[in-house]
């Protein structure tokens, strides 16, 4: 099956490299043969050793989808949704043994809006390192000059969120938590409904303006496709298109 990247290299007719781990030796003699200048380095978990870190001739450089040093380590989009954070963006830094701490060698920015979900930020942030890549490119010489360590100090580190993160409590969340909750996991995992001995998942929902008074976690209406459920903070969310399902089966 041909995918995206093979039909782009087919295109362009690029050098395909194919080995089994960058930190093979048929990898590393390819690079060497190559004359490599830059390795590039995007959405890649793999990690690198310092041999294949040091082969190319000016440097490795990771892609990174948060402003370093904060949000280190899988997944930042959904990350900085949950955190409330206004901003994210993109960087571009030298690539070391340990997990996104190199030198930064060039950042740029973008606006994280009410409604999105980790899949249009990740497209966002995406196009942004697409766009500054040139950048980064024509005035390599310079940002090798200008390059900035990384201060530990304000450095953070997210860890992969976990199945029983996706489970909504509503005793314990407001309405506006939960809508936060539901967009930072998409697409990467649905979120579930606790429901008696039972979970449920949904397509689609909606957050009413008029506030219930029963208390948090109360259903206070039920139709054959919807639940209507009471949050902390009394809001009502419908939930559509509902299935029973387990997250951990």
């Amino acid at each position: 099956q041909q995918t995206d990247d093979y039909n782009f290299i087919r295109t362009h007719q690029l050098k395909e490299i194919k080995a089994k781990s960058v930190n093979s030796q048929e990898f590393i003699n390819s690079i060497k043969k190559l004359k490599t200048d830059v390795i590039l380095v995007g959405s890649w978990s793999e990690k690198f050793s310092l041999q294949t870190i040091n082969t190319p001739k000016i440097a490795c450089i990771n892609t990174h989808p948060s402003l370093l040093p904060k949000y280190r380590g899988p997944n930042p989009y959904l990350q900085v949704i949950l955190n409330n954070e206004q901003k994210t963006g993109v960087t571009f830094h030298l690539m070391e043994v340990n997990y996104d701490t190199g030198a930064i060698l060039h950042q740029a920015e973008t606006e994280i809006l009410k409604t999105d979900t980790g899949e249009s930020l990740k497209y966002r942030c995406c196009d942004l390192a697409r766009n500054e890549i040139i950048n980064l490119l024509n005035n390599l010489p310079q940002k090798l000059k200008e390059q900035k360590s990384q201060n530990e100090q304000e450095s953070t580190y997210q860890h992969q969120i976990s199945l029983a993160e996706s489970i909504l409590d509503f005793e314990k969340e407001t309405s506006l938590e939960i809508d936060k909750r539901i967009r930072a996991l998409t697409p990467w995992l649905k979120c579930h409904i606790p429901y008696k001995n039972d979970f449920f998942t949904f397509e689609s929902y909606k957050i009413y303006q008029k506030k219930s008074k029963k208390r948090p976690s109360s259903i206070v209406k039920k139709t054959n496709n919807s639940l209507f459920i009471v949050c902390k903070d009394g809001y009502v969310i419908e939930f559509c298109a509902i299935k029973i399902k387990r997250p951990f089966s």
